[in-house]
């Protein structure tokens, strides 16, 4: 670290420095590829998932490019259609007759109070890759739809094709209000931090600068591997760039400042700055790196491409903080702070810090404080009461599309009648069989052969349950063991929407057991590699993890009692845990790897009330920074991003407020030099030669 703060601050080589940053990352941004980021979060279960074979299974039907649109027209009185109402439903059948697959097969199907009518349209299905035919095709429906509609009658298009369009269109553009926003917040915080109007401009530049980078190296090795990553994936990472690469910038100019208050050459100041805060912000990027590597360790390729994208973006972020910052900083002099430029001063009398005098209150009684503040995460904790997971189709989205309006009035309409489908492939020898082994299953209302191919017949199963409600779920394990209970149906494979829904749900379950244990191991490798202790490290988990119970229990609270959402979706407790614990365990790492080395000086008790004086204010900017970073994910349009910006939100605030403020702290002084076991004690000698090493 020492060569490298030498390099970035020499008179001439931190010039050669820029110089070589700005050639590669100019040669980078002009070769690799631009990606749009806009395409839509693909459904995808697990390969060997029975939902995963029965859609490669299809291909090999004659029909296997067919997609299903549903319009739906309802009276807006709820009454029974009049005759020019029942007039304009027959004028919208004949004209989606006319654009479906099979016009003998598109039929209005009334409810038993003729007060609605639903009209299933098969047409030629577009990839979820081409986002401008899938929203020209669905317009074009909504507009023959739209064509002579009396008074009084509201007209939905549902169903994949409405579900797919509404999709895209809220995923138009999200990526860029996404960017504009995340570096807009930073912006003013940066300004609010450093009350100047031109040192922001530095670090806000490096990190736009390593997001831009970030996108462009994703979307290369995204297209060159087939790797799945989409706008929410590209969104997650801008916001996780910004937020970890402004963090460690903060930390890196608030070590530089203090440096500057001491030393007149502003050189010396930026090479005490990266030897000392180098090591804690190179633990911090490496932390969320390797956790995020984690995830390739997944069962869903949408979270193995997450892990994947992220980690590269953490890379670059903590590249660009470390390589090119300092160089950046120390060329622009002490006139980047101005007006509040940082110079020597013999005679400055060092005043207490808010964090000083918090240290101060928590030193005289910290088992009280302590106590406190376990207390305070366990009641926030019980918000987790009632909290469920997993969202279906119509809860997923922000908003209220045309698709979501629907479906809701269809099954409002029909009741019992207005089910979901289900498709399940049989050996085509064993049709009949499959036929009847299915509906002698409890809430099977149906089952059909609509074709064959290859070998295998398809069934259309039509269930009396809600799409993805826990029965519709339940017929399907039902429907799976009953199929694996008669030798001769073993190889029936259950699929359809509702049947990929529940495998991503138990993917996304095995993810969570298997990864969150592998996300602790290697926060814990790393922290005890930092501290060369085993017992801060521990308790440092310890913190993170209620941390983590105590945002994820507010987070249920506000989404169940005040925004009305009701559970959270799969991919949230994964992710929230990995960023909350990544992430939040930085600001453990910069408060403890600060008082380690104030303890050579001054003790472990003095130690941490001098680093929490010192640390405390950039620590709290940083936490704000991350927080209000994480909340703008509810820019897209997406439940599960809004979900997790806010817990994350919650969680950040809560560990740089509380836990790194008060708890940590606490223990610290309530342990001593325990606090490091099974590190030595510091002796006066060692104490004594500290001191004047660091005068």
């Amino acid at each position: 670290m020492k060569t490298l703060a030498r390099l970035q601050t020499g008179r001439i080589s931190s010039w050669v420095v820029l110089a070589v940053a700005a050639l590669v990352l100019g040669a980078l941004f002009a070769m690799l590829p631009k990606g749009s980021g806009d395409s839509v979060p693909p459904s995808a279960a697990p390969d060997d998932a029975d939902s995963s074979q029965v859609e490669e299974l299809l291909q090999k039907f004659p029909d296997a490019d067919q997609s299903l649109a549903l319009v739906i027209i309802a009276n807006s009185d709820e009454q029974e259609f009049s005759a020019d109402q029942m007039k304009y439903v027959e004028g919208v059948t004949a004209r989606l007759a006319e654009e479906a697959i099979a016009p003998q097969a598109v039929r209005p199907q009334l409810n038993k109070e003729k007060s609605a009518a639903l009209i299933a349209v098969p047409v030629e299905g577009a990839s979820q890759t081409e986002s401008d035919a899938i929203v020209d095709q669905a317009q074009a429906l909504r507009d023959l739809a739209d064509e002579g509609k009396p008074s009084g009658v509201d007209a939905y298009l549902s169903g994949p094709v409405g579900f797919q369009a509404d999709t895209v269109n809220a995923f138009a553009g999200a990526d860029v209000r996404l960017l504009v926003v995340t570096a807009s917040v930073v912006a003013l915080l940066l300004i609010l931090t450093y009350r100047s109007p031109v040192l922001w401009l530095v670090p806000l530049l490096v990190v736009a600068t390593g997001d831009g980078l970030a996108r462009f190296v994703v979307s290369a090795i995204a297209e060159e591997f087939d790797i799945p990553v989409d706008a929410s994936i590209m969104g997650i990472l801008s916001v996780l760039v910004f937020g970890a690469g402004t963090n460690y910038a903060l930390l890196l100019i608030a070590r530089y400042r203090e440096g500057l208050l001491t030393h007149d050459d502003k050189r010396e100041a930026m090479r005490q700055a990266v030897t000392g805060a180098g090591p804690a912000i190179l633990a911090s990027g490496s932390t969320v790196i390797l956790s995020l590597l984690m995830l390739l360790f997944a069962s869903l390729s949408g979270n193995r491409a997450l892990g994947l994208a992220c980690a590269i973006g953490s890379g670059i972020a903590l590249a660009m903080s470390l390589l090119v910052l300092p160089a950046a900083v120390v060329v622009c002099g002490r006139g980047l702070f101005w007006p509040f430029i940082p110079r020597p001063d013999a005679d400055r009398v060092a005043k207490p810090s808010i964090w000083g005098r918090v240290g101060q209150r928590v030193r005289k009684r910290p088992a009280v404080v302590a106590a406190a503040t376990v207390a305070v995460l366990g009641v926030l904790t019980l918000g987790l009461l009632g909290a469920g997971i997993g969202l279906s189709q119509t809860d997923q989205l922000i908003g209220d599309p045309e698709s979501v309006q629907g479906e809701r009035v269809a099954a409002d309409a029909f009741g019992s009648d207005y089910g979901t489908s289900l498709t399940v492939l049989a050996p085509a020898d064993q049709a009949d069989a499959a036929v009847s082994a299915a509906e002698d299953v409890e809430g099977v209302e149906k089952a059909t052969v609509t074709g064959s191919a290859e070998g295998w017949s398809r069934l259309m199963v039509d269930l009396e349950a809600e799409a993805q409600s826990d029965a519709a779920f339940q017929a399907i394990r039902d429907l799976r063991e009953t199929f694996a209970d008669d030798a001769d149906l073993k190889e029936t494979l259950v699929g359809g929407q509702d049947a990929l829904a529940l495998d991503e749900a138990d993917a996304d379950a095995d993810d969570r057991f298997l990864i969150i244990p592998l996300i602790v191991l290697v926060v814990f490798f790393v922290l005890v590699v930092l501290l060369r202790s085993l017992l801060a490290p521990v308790l440092l988990i310890l913190t993170v993890l209620a941390t983590f119970f105590a945002s994820l229990g507010a987070g249920n609270f506000l989404f169940q009692n005040v925004l009305g959402f009701p559970a959270f979706d799969t991919r949230v407790v994964l992710y929230s845990f990995l960023f909350l614990v990544a992430l939040g365990v930085d600001y453990n790492i910069f408060l403890t790897t600060r008082a380690r080395e104030e303890r050579d000086r001054h003790g472990t008790r003095d130690g941490m009330q001098e680093a929490l004086s010192v640390t405390g204010g950039v620590i709290t900017s940083a936490g704000i920074v991350l927080a209000a970073v994480f909340v703008v994910l509810g820019v897209l349009p997406v439940v599960a991003l809004a979900q997790i910006g806010t817990i994350v939100c919650i969680g950040v605030l809560l560990d740089t407020l509380i836990v790194r403020t008060l708890l940590v702290p606490a223990l610290a002084f309530l342990l001593g030099e325990r606090f490091w076991w099974p590190a030595k004690r510091v002796s006066e000698e060692r104490r004594t030669a500290s001191s004047v090493a660091a005068s």
